[in-house]
């Protein structure tokens, strides 16, 4: 009797405990939508807009601004019609501008007017919080000055330029708790100015830009090495942010998170949606800014604290990028629309898809976290929680941990809608921690590392 009495005593506690860990259900890990997102994705109308792109002859920043046919000025001109051709199909859900300023610089000698375009899709809940996709609209050849000579810019940029008005076409069919804007970039080959200019408006209107994802040269599988693959794909993501403060670099260098930068973090997200959601895709997380001493558009936004970081193919081929068109000794030279695979495009636009969709689903990323637990056996995580309707659609939160020398998030736990969590028995030192938000429907943020270091900013 006594033996039956204690099983019962068991099986009650078991039930009791179940009870109590399935009392805050745990939001879905996947989101069916996307999937259906990224299977929408249309190769053939990427290869319409790349084609598109490349009649214009040239896209160089000092080429014709006038003609209706050839230059930067009808190219741009032509992006704002397809941006607004979206915006008529989904009843005037974006608002369609051109962003400017005139600059000079060592590649633009005399004062010229660098005209991006991008396009908005306002949020229901937290319409000043955005995340946003880029790529560049200008090209070029061999000599950077020379505006006049065909330059086909057909993976340098036309590719990236193609993937944000399919993200566009995809993305306006739905409603996202946060905004997401399309930017078409000038003036990238002529010192990354179309960046600096979209950066300085977005500081001077306040927008809270927690992600921007670039897109330079995404349709190229066949690398300058021989190696042919459209299986992989790389994410450059800066390290310490630019803007860390002396009293920041004071505050990392002894509590870490020169891997944790929200851009590096932004990297990692986008690892685990290509895992998720776009088949046959490994994502390469390049522990660098930009390529061995190269930039590209991203960078203005990470000078001004912005998280940006930069997608692109795995494998490069020089003799297609920054060429006259030739071919010497057999050997052919030149940006055209050869070299460029569609369906290598559509997987890398399918990705950008993905990460767009869930940021701006999930609720406002974690603010003001904080860790505490020096020479103590629990480490104890804190941050502060949104209020009213920019937390609408909040559920919760999710915590991680990783080991201090491991590359992704490695472990993680749902712990619902509180402020707090204590890592039992974790020491602090052996480990790098961290949160995310989850909606109601199971979009999540980016993992947020706490501290000025990892940083998405406030509400």
């Amino acid at each position: 009797m006594l033996f039956i009495k204690y099983i019962l005593t068991i099986v009650s506690n078991m039930v009791f405990i179940f009870s109590i860990s399935t009392a805050q259900e745990v939001p879905p890990q996947e989101l069916p939508i996307i999937h259906q997102m990224v299977r929408d994705v249309s190769a053939d109308r990427i290869e319409n807009d790349i084609r598109k792109l490349v009649s214009f002859g040239t896209r160089h920043t000092l080429s014709d601004t006038k003609s209706q046919t050839q230059g930067i000025g009808a190219a741009r001109r032509w992006i704002f019609s397809e941006f607004e051709k979206v915006s008529a199909s989904c009843g005037g859900c974006l608002d369609v501008m051109y962003v400017s300023d005139i600059v000079t610089g060592n590649r633009i000698p005399e004062p010229t007017e660098v005209v991006s375009v991008i396009a908005i899709q306002r949020g229901e809940h937290d319409p000043n919080r955005y995340v946003s996709m880029s790529g560049d609209i200008d090209s070029r050849i061999s000599d950077p000055l020379n505006g006049n000579d065909k330059s086909p810019g057909a993976n340098d940029n036309a590719s990236g330029m193609a993937g944000v008005i399919e993200a566009a076409r995809i993305l306006s069919k739905y409603k996202f708790a946060g905004s997401i804007i399309y930017m078409g970039l000038s003036g990238e080959e002529q010192g990354l100015y179309g960046g600096r200019i979209v950066a300085a408006h977005a500081l001077k209107n306040k927008w809270r830009i927690k992600a921007v994802l670039n897109n330079d040269m995404i349709g190229n599988i066949t690398g300058i090495n021989g190696v042919v693959n459209n299986t992989s794909a790389r994410v450059f993501s800066e390290g310490t942010r630019y803007v860390e403060t002396e009293d920041e670099a004071r505050q990392r260098r002894f509590s870490g998170g020169e891997v944790d930068s929200p851009s590096r973090n932004i990297a990692r997200f986008i690892d685990r949606q290509a895992d998720k959601y776009v088949p046959n895709l490994d994502v390469m997380m390049i522990y660098r800014l930009d390529r061995f001493g190269r930039g590209g558009h991203h960078r203005p936004f990470n000078a001004v604290g912005i998280p940006a970081v930069r997608i692109m193919e795995t494998n490069e081929h020089y003799d297609r990028q920054h060429q006259d068109i030739r071919v010497e000794n057999g050997r052919e030279f030149g940006d055209v629309i050869e070299g460029v695979n569609f369906d290598y495009t559509k997987k890398l636009t399918a990705l950008n898809i993905s990460v767009l969709a869930e940021m701006a689903a999930a609720p406002p990323f974690p603010s003001n976290v904080t860790l505490k637990g020096a020479v103590r056996a629990s480490a104890v995580i804190n941050w502060t929680k949104p209020k009213g309707k920019m937390a609408q659609n909040l559920s919760g939160y999710k915590v991680y941990w990783r080991l201090t020398d491991s590359n992704q998030w490695t472990y993680s736990k749902y712990i619902g809608d509180v402020d707090t969590y204590t890592f039992n028995n974790l020491v602090i030192d052996n480990y790098y921690f961290g949160v995310s938000s989850i909606s109601k429907n199971g979009a999540e943020s980016p993992v947020v590392f706490p501290g000025p270091m990892g940083s998405f900013g406030e509400y």
